[in-house]
């Protein structure tokens, strides 16, 4: 049986195009026929990555399970001591006087931080647009300053003889002349000094964020909770905080983890004293790897308080999944 001929086109009419081949997009494929050209984006930020951060966390660790010290930084010789400067870590009543002094300063710091930063958040919320953008950019202005400089600056508004904070409590007749106190040679005044330059510098960050969340809640909520007679302070309370928990809850984990490792503000105001007084981890631990060169001591505290900041960073994440949220 023969096959019929093809039907040629009517007159006038085009011929149909030819289907076009498929075409296989460029780039190097896996055998499966993945993409690469994604990973080879990502190579550079993975470099850098792995060069500065995952290398020096396990050089951190290694190091931890040495006697890495100072004769080590000239000759390379080095021994494996096992667990033995974690031993000596916990059994040290100074390490413990550290975590102590940490703790109780991390939560005074976290505690000003936040109240602090919430009430600048409710202030942005009831000013007019002009003070708002006005307050806004000396908020950003603070926030983006570097800590170190100032660190120092703080340092100079505080010096004994100069200092133009000393001064201006001397013309307030409150506490008498104080042109000459150092504040840094006494624990109290040294804590206190630390701890408005961290809440200083930490409510920027804090107020925005809270701002912007509180820019989210629906107007509606607060017209019928006024409508239904609720106090100002009742709104905020049921309506304003419910809507900002997990963005609060977000805020006071990042501030728990910044303030427990803060360092640059203790050394520069004043370098743990008076009598290790405001010697909290950070300094402890710098002292034990950069001033008594037990590098391995050090290294080990490190690690601790790391696994310490782990704890407070499972928290969040457990009430994260018990509440629904995405990671």
């Amino acid at each position: 049986m023969s096959t019929p001929a093809a039907t040629p086109p009517a007159a006038g009419t085009a011929p149909a195009p030819a289907p076009s081949p498929r075409r296989r997009a460029p780039g190097p494929r896996t055998p499966a026929g993945r993409d690469l050209a994604p990973l080879f984006l990502l190579t550079p930020a993975g470099l850098v990555v792995v060069a500065l951060t995952l290398v020096p966390i396990g050089f951190l660790v290694f190091t931890s399970f040495t006697d890495y010290d100072q004769r080590t930084l000239f000759t390379g010789v080095y021994h494996v001591v096992g667990l033995e400067n974690f031993r000596t870590v916990f059994t040290d009543a100074e390490f413990w006087r550290a975590v102590a002094r940490t703790l109780a300063f991390t939560a005074a710091m976290v505690a000003g931080s936040v109240l602090i930063g919430m009430g600048v958040a409710q202030l942005l919320g009831k000013i007019g647009v002009l003070l708002r953008y006005v307050l806004t950019i000396v908020l950003i202005l603070a926030w983006a300053m570097p800590n170190v400089a100032s660190s120092m600056v703080w340092g100079w508004l505080f010096q004994p003889g100069y200092g133009i904070a000393n001064w201006l409590l001397t013309r307030t007749h409150l506490f008498g002349d104080v042109t000459a106190t150092n504040w840094a040679d006494r624990p109290t005044l040294a804590y206190l000094c630390i701890w408005l330059l961290i809440v200083w510098q930490a409510v920027p960050f804090i107020a925005l964020t809270l701002h912007a969340a509180q820019t989210q809640v629906d107007p509606a909520y607060y017209e019928a909770a006024r409508l239904d007679g609720a106090s100002e302070w009742r709104v905020y309370w049921t309506i304003t905080l419910h809507f900002l928990r997990p963005t609060l809850l977000l805020v006071t984990v990042l501030s728990i983890i910044w303030d427990f490792n803060v360092f640059n503000q203790i050394w520069l105001i004043s370098r743990g004293g008076p009598d290790g007084a405001t010697s909290t981890l950070g300094v402890y631990t710098y002292r034990e790897a950069f001033v008594s060169f037990d590098i391995g001591h050090g290294a080990a505290i490190a690690l601790v308080t790391t696994a310490l900041l782990m704890v407070v960073t499972s928290l969040y994440i457990h009430s994260l999944l018990r509440a629904g949220e995405d990671l």
